[in-house]
């Protein structure tokens, strides 16, 4: 497949739950050996998308291709090429850590073993403990030797890094970006927005089930507004003709979202006598509060 076409791709996906709504229109398309941030607070409709994949509910409407083809539940070769991490992992409470993985691994026709071992070392897991033993750490690390000791296609990541401690969160990412390198697609559902800067290509804001915006990373981190603060004799002039939201205020000092080009701000700023001047980029993290208000 060419990396230019769509290895996952969701067209108009709709589900409603009687009459709450879970996602309103999904619109998405995933290159082969992307990796697709899906961004959103807890109940904007990411996981209700993760879970339409993943076949686990029923669209009221709409459709999901893998690899261009209409995903059918009961395909077991297109199982085949996922790995799946859920946001919550519940598993057999009356088996082991060991157990489960084998029973993962009984699925496939290939030799596992090799991958299975050097994740549970890379991890920490102890794979003699019983499932209600593990903490919800040691719960998610077993989730995510599940998802990648068979070595996807596609990746489906849903809030991956809750009940990680850090030092386990940095060697998760170390594995994405070696998934990444080998041409893995990846989506990736967070609300932790330090996240996707690391690993994600493109990010998707997903609100009140609907993506608002859509965008390679780069292009949202150098296009987006700036944070511009004043400090003038003059500041209620310059607040007059700039016309920009403001966002703090003193007596002679001023902080607005900027959204002008650098030309076209110097140029108004040059007819006053300003004391201080300072242009902040805004971050991931402040975009997604602005988008969300």
């Amino acid at each position: 497949m060419s990396k230019t076409e769509a290895i996952l791709e969701i067209k108009k996906l709709k589900k409603y739950y009687g009459d709450i709504r879970g996602v309103e229109d999904i619109n998405m398309k995933i290159k082969e050996g992307e990796v697709y941030g899906f961004i959103g607070p807890n109940g904007s409709g990411k996981s209700t998308t993760i879970k339409t994949i993943m076949s686990l509910i029923n669209a009221t409407s709409g459709n999901v291709y893998i690899n261009g083809k209409e995903l059918d539940k009961n395909d077991l070769e297109i199982k085949k090429v996922i790995g799946y991490l859920p946001s919550e992992i519940k598993l057999y409470d009356d088996l082991t850590a060991k157990e489960i993985l084998d029973f993962h691994e009984s699925f496939y026709d290939k030799n596992l073993s090799k991958r299975r071992k050097d994740l549970v070392n890379l991890l920490k897991l102890d794979e003699s403990k019983n499932i209600e033993e593990l903490s919800l750490g040691n719960l998610k690390k077993l989730g995510i030797v599940l998802a990648l000791m068979h070595e996807p296609k596609i990746l489906i990541l849903d809030e991956p890094t809750s009940g990680l401690d850090p030092i386990i969160q940095n060697i998760f990412y170390e594995l994405l970006l070696e998934e990444k390198k080998k041409g893995t697609t990846i989506l990736y559902s967070t609300h932790i927005l330090s996240e996707v800067s690391k690993i994600c290509d493109r990010i998707g804001f997903i609100k009140d089930g609907v993506i608002i915006k859509e965008d390679n990373i780069k292009n949202i981190e150098e296009n987006s507004m700036t944070y511009l603060t004043i400090e003038s004799d003059e500041v209620d002039k310059i607040k007059k003709e700039l016309n920009m939201k403001i966002i703090a205020e003193t007596d002679n000092l001023v902080k607005f979202i900027n959204t002008l080009k650098p030309n076209e701000l110097l140029e108004i700023l040059s007819k006053y006598k300003i004391s201080k001047l300072l242009v902040e980029e805004v971050s991931i993290e402040d975009l997604f509060i602005e988008y969300y208000k």
